[in-house]
């Protein structure tokens, strides 16, 4: 209760909640701390993300919450009929969802393969599972940038230019993302790693990103970050030198 307080304090504007653990009850824990926090004001002025790798959880949750949630989160994983069952459930309790970029074929690492499922998703969605497009979220995968192979360089930029096209096709809907992954490569060096977060927020919130997954006590001020930093953070996000990483490092 204190971390979410605080978080909410530090100006978090949904919580996300999840009691994933081998060691503890998870639904158990869920349902409880759900109940809890809904009779302390200083966190229940703000929604709740229900967060869980295991569906029957996330129900749970969603039999708690008071007012609109969202669930993190749904995918074509399993293939159509278990997401638009996953789906129907969570629109019975009101609740907005959160859609992975994932298909029966694994994660999508591609602009190409990004679109083509946000595309796909969002048909179902509202065709077939009577979802408002202002309730679907999408999250079209941030991954881990210069981490030495060259495949992997073009992961931020591909994210920024998803969430243009998701934009221009279906305005209506929101986007989202693990902020934190862009930088996973640079773990240890925190300066490095807030310097990234802020200028991938900067560029991606340009090109439509509505909500991200991040730390609020930890995420540097675009504009005060220190111009070498910034410049050489911008270079590696948008791939534009291929020394970028080395030039980030060396500050």
């Amino acid at each position: 209760v204190q971390i979410a307080r605080s978080q909410v304090e530090n100006g978090a504007q949904i919580i996300d909640v999840n009691m994933d653990d081998a060691m503890i009850d998870s639904l158990e824990c869920m349902k409880k701390f759900l109940l809890h926090i809904a009779s302390e004001p200083d966190i229940a002025r703000v929604p709740v993300m229900i967060d869980s790798s295991k569906w029957e959880i996330i129900e749970e949750g969603l039999k708690c919450v008071q007012g609109k949630c969202v669930v993190n989160s749904i995918s074509l994983k399993e293939g159509e009929e278990a997401f638009l069952d996953k789906a129907r459930r969570a629109r019975r309790y009101g609740a907005a969802v959160l859609v992975m970029a994932f298909d029966e074929k694994g994660q999508a690492d591609t602009l190409q393969k990004r679109i083509e499922i946000c595309r796909r998703s969002y048909k179902l969605l509202t065709e077939k599972a009577g979802f408002p497009p202002e309730d679907i979220i999408f999250d079209p995968n941030v991954f881990a940038i210069a981490t030495g192979m060259k495949e992997h360089d073009n992961y931020a930029v591909d994210y920024i230019e998803t969430c243009k096209l998701i934009k221009a096709e279906m305005p209506l809907c929101k986007i989202s993302g693990g902020v934190s992954n862009v930088s996973f490569s640079f773990r240890g060096n925190d300066t490095v790693r807030e310097a990234l977060h802020s200028v991938f927020l900067y560029h991606a919130i340009k090109a439509g990103m509505d909500m991200g997954i991040v730390n609020p006590a930890q995420l540097a001020i675009y504009e005060e970050i220190e111009p070498k930093l910034r410049t050489a953070a911008e270079d590696v996000i948008l791939n534009r030198s291929e020394d970028a990483a080395d030039r980030l490092l060396a500050i």
